[in-house]
């Protein structure tokens, strides 16, 4: 029904920079909030960052001042502007988008298949 792809990861050296790119397609009427969280090996998954269809924003502590989120609510698209990365933000991406499929249901949070981020030092 709905379908989260995402695209942009990779390998880059620490000070770099990389942006992921998140595009919802199928049976969509509404999406509220889109976003990113990551996991890496051995640990929990973390929100990294999110943006409410209006625009409101919210970053976890270690990203703050070096990613930044944005969304093109005509593409269904997110996107994660990655900067100064360091080794310790090595991880597999998911992007996340609550979404509703028709009026009058409710949102239901939906996840993309992941892209991996790795950050040599």
């Amino acid at each position: 029904q709905v379908q989260l792809v995402e695209s942009g990861g990779g390998l880059v050296q620490a000070g770099g920079s990389l942006r992921l790119s998140c595009a919802a397609f199928g049976s969509i009427f509404s999406i509220n909030v889109m976003g990113w969280c990551r996991q890496a090996p051995g640990k929990q998954r973390e929100l990294v960052a999110y943006i409410a269809r209006g625009g409101n924003t919210n970053y976890a502590d270690a990203v703050k001042g070096r990613f930044t989120v944005s969304r093109d609510n005509a593409k269904n698209t997110v996107y994660l502007q990655m900067n100064g990365l360091k080794p310790e933000d090595t991880a597999l991406y998911y992007c996340i988008a609550d979404i509703a499929n028709s009026t009058g249901t409710p949102y239901y949070r939906r996840w993309g298949q992941g892209t991996q981020v790795t950050v040599s030092s």
